[in-house]
């Protein structure tokens, strides 16, 4: 066990912390993992199926060890990180690299399930990239044996143990732990199947699928919407996020659609996946071999030398013997099987080794905090986490769910949105610099700009700096020469801004010289001179190369500084060169992988700055240490994390409680709060309080640092830890009810915080209401205000917080928001001068996205329907008129959704009069104001007529008065326009809408019908209906486009079931009123069945469907084929065709429903009755006619004697027919 050496930390999560380490003796690096024994059941199934494999591409497992509380595993170390990370970088990977890296993938997992291992939780986390970029599996955590049950192993670990939990106490609590990642989980996996060889290749696809397009196939924040996508919807086509790249070849697209076919039985196997053409022939000298599903199970693991092995015993064969190079007899390897789970045990500390120091520890000096050894956040999570966090870990697990956010959290702390970083140098609010000069007449070298430097060519060049370089290294003396001097180096300070050729000055002999000056030049005035030249180089320079003398600067300027540190004006020169040095390096450390030892800050300059901090010095410098600290921090660096201390914390925040400069204040604040904020990535509760504590008063005394806390996810850990502190949840842990109280106290203080944000933001609006030129006060005050908005928004999208603010005067306050807003897009007011336009439009777009999180959760607006209508609705619906598209959209869709929402709500408590009061506003406000503009919005490009007539589809669904608006307001002629405007797109949102309208129309009893037929409804009726028929019996169509087409046709059946069902009344009155002599008009049911004469033609597809599975659909296709054959009998065409004639027969024959059987029968009667044609169909459909004369035969049976009448009457029809002929 001492045989291994630690080094650094590299990566971290809430029960696993992994370093890297080297076997002693050797030059062999390892990764260690020092895992809690809570994980035992992962970490043994990891061992027990990895420690006999060896391939190149799955990670090589080498020991593990037990102490008195951890697990340690010792595997492969692999240097590249994860291709989460490398997908996350690049955001997408050229089709080439997606080939290359997939060819590893299927060599890894085909190995895999030849041994009979299942990976069972593919995802990018999870798999690794060696230095050379070969990809390995790891964290086998979640694979098992295939046809074993996870979790009797990890139960049967877990017995073995001890604990006294019951056995089934015990399975209930692994039946969690043994879920992966849903984002790539086959469908047939969440229809309660189990893993096997195509639920693997299913997440293959989705890799491949997501390294090529930057995101998996299928994904939402929703776990239900989730699933709903991943079991009925066909993934889009691959798309690179760069629209530069090529798109997705022919072959790639083949091969992705059939790894992500729904149907196990229909999606690749491995033959098909090795054999496709878009490896282009990788896999030809394999092609001999058995492919992997025509191996059984149980012999995948029996080939020589490759199955898992007990680490006490050397490789041999697996029934026991030597191996003899032939197959032997099907049978598992013994350390796969889990009836004895206590033979695979971890090497212990019994045999002298005590205690938990079993690993030797480095006395190579190691980085200020473990964390900074190049890991990137997401990389952190790949090294530490043993799986991924799935959607549904984040439901049922808070544990789990803090380990997917925190990677995330570390990943996002700093965005150019919260810390835009600013320059050290020359920056006007730290101190005001005179504009640098030079005279060309005394430079003695060709005063070229920047961009004719930047375009010499390289002999050019060359000459160029040697003549920098020998006017600089001049040993004349005089005041002419130092005259010279400084006017060279002005002359390199105007040049040194521009990017490129500031790049290439810090990489020439030049910087080496300028570093020497500041050693031995004779004057100040010259040193200072060179300190700003280096300043301005490392400032606007975009790479570092590793050969550059930086830290050699950082040194001399550092021990300048300490010797002269009571000179405040030399400081005032020398910090800024300084500190833009450190950021150079910290930037150019963060972007390399691993970080380069050659540019570790020396401890002495963190000491240095540590000092320019305290009390006593001049603001300026004080302002120009905590700029460095804050530019530095902003990267994932080791150079950062020399900052992360208390007495810089102590220092910053005694700066902040003292000085009078904003600036300054702000500077040093942001600083404190970030380090503030990451400490709640701790796992210790106490803490994680403290945090939350020092974070409210922070906030109670500076309001601006709560956008900086949002904007770093500080609403998240409020919901972790609120989940944490629920009762029962946290009942062990000893600091859980403190954390609680502090966390309490802050979700108080934001609370009451956020009307006060509203109440400011709302008075600097009426301040310039009305006004287009805004004074500078104003100007000043909404510059203040108005970037806080965001503040609201992220507090809206808190479980905790929401239900708490949300109240009738945040919504009359949201609404007069809007108000203002509408204002300005009128041009009645104007802020663009004072904030500037993108400020203004930033606004705009979280305000309305702030109303968007409250429609998340319609309950909040239940007991407020009022106010909702009367304050809020207003400006949205003015906003639909709004030239700026954007807003139109936005506003529309918002407006369409809230009334959906407010015609459903249930009434509850309120008054009926206060429900009818509102109603009427409502419809007073949609029927003056909006219907109007109902002729231009119909005619828009998708989605603004959608939302539009969902809203209509809405308001029609519940108030028969607005129903007769509809048709009164002429708009039924637009949207049948609407209806021939998208023929080709029947699924589209737009159509959906208009068939829904349409069914809400025909159904209400207070419709104007004859006015719909007169305006065309049959034919567009018509259409749509044989449009989604077609698609709904379209064997070949795609599953989540059948499934959409089936529901469009439901609605279509319930149309015309309404519409059949008004023309059989009408005519029924029409005849029973020419029967009793009362002479009543029977032109209008004449007029009515002429229009109506199309719907005919449906009858074909109606028969069609009646052998459909789902019984309403039978139902009501039924019922409209019985009063459709009523209203027109012999005028069907060809209804008893060969296949309706056999669609009758099938549903005839397997409905044994009495009733059903009656009434096909009676529409079979009345055909055949009304028209010759029909009688020879049927005459010619033998299938149908044996189908008669075995319900004829049933005229016994007391039950089936009207159907047995019935079936008897037809064929007697038939046989009267023909010997008539």
């Amino acid at each position: 066990m001492e045989s291994f050496i630690l080094y650094e930390e590299i990566g971290r999560g809430s029960k696993t912390v992994v370093y890297k380490g080297r076997r002693k003796g050797t030059t062999s690096f390892v990764a260690v993992l020092c895992t809690e024994k809570c994980k035992r059941p992962e970490i043994t199934n990891w061992v027990r199926l990895t420690h006999g494999i060896k391939h190149k591409n799955i990670v090589t497992f080498h020991e593990w060890y037990e102490t008195s509380n951890h697990l340690w595993l010792v595997v492969e170390l692999c240097t590249g990180g994860s291709l989460e990370t490398v997908i996350a970088q690049d955001e997408n990977l050229p089709e080439d690299v997606v080939r290359e890296f997939g060819v590893d993938l299927l060599a890894g997992l085909c190995h895999l399930h030849k041994l009979g291992v299942l990976f069972c939780d593919i995802s990018p986390a999870k798999i690794l990239l060696e230095g050379p970029g070969t990809l390995k599996f790891s964290n086998f955590c979640l694979a098992k044996v295939e046809g074993e049950n996870l979790e009797d192993f990890f139960a049967l670990v877990a017995e073995e143990e001890g604990g006294g939990d019951s056995g089934e106490s015990i399975k209930m609590n692994m039946k969690n732990r043994v879920k992966g990642s849903l984002v790539y989980m086959a469908p047939e996996i969440m229809r309660g199947a189990d893993f096997s060889v195509t639920t693997d290749l299913w997440s293959l696809g989705c890799l491949l699928y997501e390294m090529f397009s930057g995101k998996p196939p299928f994904f939402s924040e929703s776990i239900p919407e989730l699933v709903e996508k991943i079991l009925h919807e066909d993934p889009l086509p691959p798309v690179p996020k760069d629209p530069s790249r090529p798109k997705a070849s022919t072959d790639l697209v083949h091969l992705l659609d059939g790894l992500l076919q729904k149907e196990p039985q229909k999606r690749f196997t491995w033959s098909g996946v090795r054999q496709h053409p878009f490896w282009k022939g990788a896999f030809v000298r394999e092609a001999t071999e058995s492919s992997v599903e025509e191996l059984p199970a149980s012999s995948r693991s029996t080939k020589e030398g490759s199955g898992p092995q007990d680490p006490k015993e050397p490789a041999q064969h697996p029934l026991g013997g030597r191996s003899t190079g032939h197959r032997a007899a099907p049978r598992p390897s013994p350390t796969l099987k889990l009836e004895h789970p206590a033979e695979l045990r971890p090497r212990s500390a019994s045999g002298g080794q005590p205690n938990e120091s079993l690993f030797l520890l480095s006395s190579r000096p190691t980085p200020r905090t473990s964390t900074a050894m190049g890991l990137s956040p997401r990389q952190e999570r790949t090294q530490t986490s043993p799986q991924k966090a799935s959607p549904w870990a984040k439901s049922t697990s808070a544990h789990l769910s803090q380990e997917a956010l925190e990677s995330q959290m570390r990943a996002l702390i700093y965005t150019e949105s919260d810390l835009v970083v600013t320059p050290i140098i020359d920056n006007p609010k730290i101190m005001k610099q005179p504009p640098i000069k030079f005279d060309p007449k005394i430079l003695h070298l060709p005063a070229h700009s920047a961009d004719k430097l930047l375009h010499l060519k390289d002999h050019d060049w060359s000459e160029f700096l040697q003549q920098a370089c020998s006017q600089l290294d001049s040993t004349e003396r005089g005041a002419a020469a130092a005259r010279a001097k400084l006017n060279l180096l002005c002359y390199l300070c105007v040049v040194a801004t521009h990017r490129e050729v500031a790049s290439r000055l810090l990489h020439s002999p030049l910087f080496h010289l300028l570093i020497q000056h500041l050693r031995i030049a004779p004057n100040w005035d010259i040193r200072a001179k060179v300190a700003r030249v280096i300043g301005l180089l490392a400032s606007h320079s975009s790479e570092l190369q590793e050969n550059t003398p930086v830290v050699e600067a950082i040194t001399v300027l550092t021990e300048l500084i300490r010797e002269n540190f009571r000179n405040s004006k030399l400081k005032q020169c020398l910090l800024p060169a300084l500190g833009e040095l450190i950021y150079l390096v910290a930037t150019q450390d963060e972007k390399s992988k691993p970080p380069r030892p050659s540019w570790a800050v020396p401890s002495a300059t963190y000491t240095v700055l540590l000092r320019c901090l305290r009390e006593g010095e001049e603001r300026v410098v004080n302002h120009m240490a905590a700029k460095i600290i804050e530019n530095v921090c902003t990267t994932v660096s080791m150079q950062a994390q020399g900052f992360i201390s208390g007495e810089i914390g102590a220092a910053l925040w005694f700066l902040f409680r003292h000085s009078t400069v904003d600036a300054l204040r702000i500077t040093a604040v942001s600083d404190f709060v970030s380090t503030i904020l990451r400490l709640l990535d701790s796992p210790s509760t106490s803490i994680r309080a403290k945090a939350f504590l020092v974070l409210c008063y922070i906030l109670i005394h500076n309001r601006e640092m709560l956008l900086l806390s949002c904007q770093a996810r500080l609403v998240m850990y409020i919901e972790r830890d609120s989940r944490k502190t629920t009762p029962g949840r946290e009942q062990q842990s000893p600091g859980g009810e403190y954390l609680s109280r502090c966390l309490q106290l802050l979700i108080r203080h934001l609370a009451q915080e956020l009307p006060r944000i509203l109440g400011d933001i709302l008075n600097a609006l009426a301040s310039v209401s009305g006004r287009k030129h805004p004074s500078t006060v104003q100007g000043k005050q909404l510059k203040m205000c108005l970037p806080l908005m965001p503040v609201v928004l992220h507090l809206l999208t808190s479980q905790v917080v929401r239900p708490q603010v949300v109240t009738e005067e945040f919504l009359f306050s949201y609404g007069t928001i809007l108000s203002h807003i509408k204002s300005m897009d009128s041009g009645e007011s104007n802020i663009d001068g004072a904030v500037g336009s993108a400020a203004s439009e930033e606004f705009i777009k979280i305000t309305l996205s702030a109303f968007e999180a409250i429609m998340q959760y319609p309950v909040l607006l239940e007991d407020y329907r009022a106010t909702v209508i009367e304050y809020i609705l207003p400006p949205l619906v003015a906003l639909v008129q709004s030239q700026n598209v954007e807003w139109r959209l936005w506003s529309l869709r918002l407006l369409s959704e809230t009334t959906s929402l407010l015609v459903n709500l249930a009434a509850g408590d309120i008054e009926e009069e206060a429900v009818a009061d509102s109603e009427r506003s409502l419809l007073g406000l949609v029927r003056d104001v909006l219907l109007p503009q109902y002729e231009h919005i119909l005619t828009e490009p998708d989605p603004v007529p959608a939302y539009a007539l969902k809203l209509l589809v809405a308001m029609t669904e519940r108030s028969p008065t607005f129903t007769r608006l509809v048709e009164e307001s002429k708009l039924v002629p637009l949207i049948f326009e609407v209806i021939l405007g998208r023929r080709e797109s029947i699924l589209g949102h737009t159509t959906q809408s208009v068939i829904a309208l349409l069914s809400n129309l025909v159904a209400c009893r207070d419709s104007d019908m004859q006015l719909l037929y007169a305006q065309g409804l049959v034919p567009h009726v018509c259409g749509l209906f044989t449009a989604a028929a077609t698609l709904c019996l379209d064997e070949r169509g795609k599953h989540s486009t059948a499934e959409v087409a089936a529901t469009l046709l439901f609605s279509l059946l319930d149309v015309l079931h309404g519409m059949l069902t008004y023309m059989s009344r009408v005519v029924r009155l029409a005849l029973q009123a020419q029967k009793s002599g009362s002479g009543g008009d029977t032109q209008v049911a004449e007029d009515l069945l002429l229009l109506g004469k199309p719907l005919a033609a449906l009858a074909g597809w109606l028969i069609l469907l009646l052998p459909s599975e789902d019984p309403e659909v039978f139902e009501v296709s039924s019922k409209c084929l019985s009063v459709l054959v009523q209203l027109y009998g012999g005028e069907i065409p060809d209804s008893l065709c060969p296949e309706n004639a056999e669609s009758f027969a099938h549903v005839l024959a397997f409905r044994k429903d009495t009733k059903d059987q009656k009434l096909l029968l009676r529409i079979l009667r009345r055909m055949v009755t009304s028209s010759e044609q029909h009688r020879a169909r049927l005459e010619q459909a033998g299938g149908l006619q044996r189908v008669l004369e075995q319900l004829a035969r049933a005229e016994g049976a007391p039950d089936n004697t009207p159907v047995a009448s019935l079936a008897l009457d037809i064929l007697h029809t038939l046989g009267s027919r023909q010997e008539g002929t």
